[in-house]
């Protein structure tokens, strides 16, 4: 099994536009606490976050950085889509 400690994450948030949001961290929790706090990206300071739909664990930051890309580039339904697909996968 992977050391989730050491993993970088690709995160999917619901913004209260509606909007979702992707990003990457070795922090999740403390990452998302940022963004609901005010101090994350400038999109979540302007569009905050409603909830944290879920993450994927990758095992470093450049394959978490082109799964982020990969997503970004989906279109809004698919996004989610992809996120639950790959967490199924891995029960």
């Amino acid at each position: 099994m992977e050391d989730v400690a050491k993993s970088w994450f690709l995160y999917l948030i619901e913004c209260a536009n509606g909007a979702y949001y992707a990003g990457i961290t070795n922090r999740l929790e403390q990452r998302y606490a940022a963004h609901a706090a005010g101090k994350g990206a400038r999109y979540t300071r302007a569009n905050p976050p409603v909830r944290l739909l879920g993450a994927r664990a990758f095992p470093d930051r450049a394959t978490a950085s082109q799964a982020e890309w990969a997503i970004k580039r989906l279109p809004r339904d698919a996004k989610l889509a992809w996120l639950l697909r790959d967490e199924a996968a891995t029960e």
